[in-house]
């Protein structure tokens, strides 16, 4: 059997941990962009994290069987997500929104819209989740 001599480390030619030397060399470029840019992480578990609660519910969604249903789901994913990433309280939001929403609904202006969007300062302390204090340390 032939081996591929790595930094004193013996691969060999064939088989599933080749395949894995193989792909990691093949990738290697990508891989170096976290060490050389700190703000790329190392990983994707973030990523999966946020999708998590999106995997384990797709099965109690089977009603969701059309292209408008599958917008629809995926519109609300991304404002509840975005309001998580900006520190807001998922429920509290969406409630906010729905209503302050009708509140305008035979306006013809929209930027009272900019005030509700997740980064807005205009959004109401109760729908932000507690900031961490300092002499808490972070968890």
């Amino acid at each position: 059997m032939l081996y591929l001599k790595l930094h004193d480390a013996e691969v060999p030619s064939t088989g599933k941990l080749r395949e894995a030397f193989t792909y990691a060399l093949n990738q290697e470029k990508y891989l170096m962009v976290s060490l050389t840019d700190g703000d790329v992480p190392i990983d994707n578990n973030a990523s999966e994290r946020a999708i998590r609660g999106f995997c384990v519910g797709k099965k109690n969604w089977q009603m969701i069987d059309t292209i408008n249903g599958a917008a629809s789901s995926a519109i609300i994913y991304s404002i509840a997500e975005t309001a998580k990433a900006n520190n807001l309280k998922p429920y509290d939001y969406f409630e906010y929104l729905l209503t302050e929403i009708p509140k305008h609904a035979d306006d013809r202006d929209r930027s009272f819209l900019q005030d509700l969007l997740p980064w807005s300062d205009k959004l109401p302390d109760h729908i932000r989740k507690p900031k961490i204090q300092e002499s808490q340390g972070r968890k």
